[in-house]
């Protein structure tokens, strides 16, 4: 692992993080072998627009129910068992962070969606899978971390098959100026690697994409913002954000919202499928 990974998975890890998301699930009356995968949509949804997004995205990416899909940078798996549930797709989630994974795994056995959706640690610059292994990829707010954006690209673009979907949903540079931080994928600027969507555009056609669609999440992210804060007068819910991100979610939330809203930083999806 690289010392940039190395980082990230750091900033990333939380060793009590299921104790506290069950005793959480416990304040709310949800037993654990009650939970669903809409029960834990407030925690394990951390990009912006949450649950809302990824149904967004996913419907852009449109994978078939025989279809395997790949989820890189999964998390504690929100979007993987969204994905299994909804559509009866099998999902592949890899992260780098091993606390995410065991996780993940968990709470994909609780909402018993453990045929449908597996978890593996791995670096998504160096994936354990063969070529052509999936049929539709996605990554959200990942690529955010990785400096080597052109190699991400190129290793997701060997794992699909020839014409496969791959589904991007990141934050963007939009504007000039300096950003603030904290922010919700890196304490400082050091792991934090923003591409504009041209660049993005750029990279992802280099390493074997067509890119289909971009789509500017503005709007969007400043109504979900204004909603996420006006719920969290009085405090923030038993479930959500602020159980990975730590002690300063706020903060990072509070930054993350005034970038898009100052124009520096805007969440953007793009739809591309890996040439024959």
């Amino acid at each position: 692992m690289s010392d940039i990974e190395t980082a990230v998975s750091q900033h990333y890890g939380n060793l009590d993080l299921l104790e506290r998301i069950l005793d959480r699930l416990k304040q709310m009356g949800i037993a654990p072998d009650a939970v669903t995968p809409d029960d834990l949509a407030p925690v394990d949804e951390l990009h912006v627009g949450g649950r809302a997004a990824t149904e967004y995205a996913v419907a852009k990416l449109a994978p078939g129910q025989q279809d395997h899909v790949l989820d890189v940078g999964c998390g504690i798996g929100g979007a993987a068992r969204y994905i299994a549930a909804n559509l009866g797709c099998r999902v592949t989630g890899i992260d780098l962070t091993p606390d995410f994974i065991a996780v993940a795994r968990a709470l994909t056995d609780m909402t018993g969606l453990q045929q449908k959706a597996s978890f593996t640690v791995a670096s998504a610059l160096d994936m354990p899978f063969e070529a052509g292994a999936f049929d539709a990829a996605i990554t959200l707010h990942v690529a955010m971390n990785i400096p080597d954006r052109a190699g991400l690209y190129a290793e997701v673009a060997r794992v699909l098959k020839p014409g496969g979907a791959f589904c991007v949903y990141d934050v963007m540079r939009k504007g000039d100026g300096e950003i603030p931080y904290p922010m919700p994928w890196a304490e400082t600027a050091v792991t934090s690697h923003l591409t504009t969507p041209d660049e993005t555009r750029a990279l992802l056609e280099g390493a074997g994409f067509e890119v289909k669609l971009t789509e500017d999440r503005t709007d969007f992210a400043k109504e979900f913002f204004r909603r996420s804060f006006a719920a969290m007068q009085g405090g923030p819910k038993p479930l959500g954000p602020h159980l990975i991100m730590g002690a300063t979610a706020k903060e990072k939330l509070m930054n993350i919202s005034n970038a898009i809203s100052d124009g520096l930083l805007a969440p953007v999806i793009m739809i591309a499928r890996r040439r024959a």
